[in-house]
């Protein structure tokens, strides 16, 4: 009897390991106030039908309410995952290096929250206009064994179109939301959601930007804006 039958005739099934997909996205790539949230979450491959069943989806189709409820319920899903809060000041030193910018700052990040999780498959929302020269950087800082044994998948809106994409934007919204929150609370001012579309945080970038530096992103054209207005009044006295 040869092996193959022996193994039949035992009635032995040998269970392949589940393959990992790692989804990547960011929350607060734009705001003017408060930090970056890079996030990576691993999922074993059979489980990503129970994002589904979940509802989970990109997250600016959802309402914060549901984002939150999403949020724990991911996580008793998500088979490992890593997390990135990139504040302010470690932004505006990135923007001030010749050799780098934001998005080579997210791509740095996220492939080494990635190469932590050794996946099968990478899905990557890219916020480059360029996605070959984009994963062609972010391959290229990868782990060795990371980038010669995982398929890489860099799309625009991937959060839209790949769940596990999907539920990492849902995690990164979320820890950025709180994070504002918390802010708001510790100073006693209501700022907005940091971004410049929203006129709290234009109010509060007027009246405040010299006394909670460090909730500002000083490269930001906005705050350099607001400088160069202020120090004009300020000389338009004499």
């Amino acid at each position: 009897m040869n092996s193959i039958n022996l193994f039949n005739s035992w009635n032995i099934s040998l269970k392949m390991p589940s393959k990992i997909i790692v989804g990547v996205d960011e929350a607060g790539r734009g705001p003017v106030i408060g930090p970056l949230i890079m996030v990576a979450l691993a999922f074993k491959e059979e489980d990503i039908k129970k994002l589904e069943w979940l509802g989970v989806k990109d997250s600016k189709l959802l309402s914060s309410s549901a984002r939150e409820e999403l949020f724990e319920r991911i996580k008793e899903i998500v088979h490992d995952f890593r997390i990135e809060v990139i504040e302010p000041d470690a932004i505006d030193l990135t923007l001030t290096e010749s050799n780098t910018n934001l998005n080579w700052l997210e791509a740095e990040t996220s492939a080494r929250l990635v190469s932590e999780l050794h996946p099968d498959t990478v899905i990557v929302d890219c916020p480059s206009i360029n996605i070959p020269a984009y994963t062609d950087y972010f391959a290229n800082k990868l782990s060795a064994g990371v980038r010669s044994n995982t398929k890489l998948i860099v799309e625009h809106k991937a959060d839209f179109n790949y769940i596990v994409v999907a539920a990492a934007s849902v995690i990164a919204k979320v820890i950025r939301d709180r994070a504002i929150e918390s802010e708001k609370k510790e100073i006693g001012i209501d700022f907005g959601s940091g971004y410049m579309s929203d006129p709290k945080t234009q109010l509060f970038l007027d009246n405040y930007y010299d006394q909670y530096p460090h909730l500002f992103r000083k490269k930001w054209q906005s705050y350099v804006d607001t400088i160069r207005k202020n120090e004009q009044t300020n000389l338009d006295e004499f």
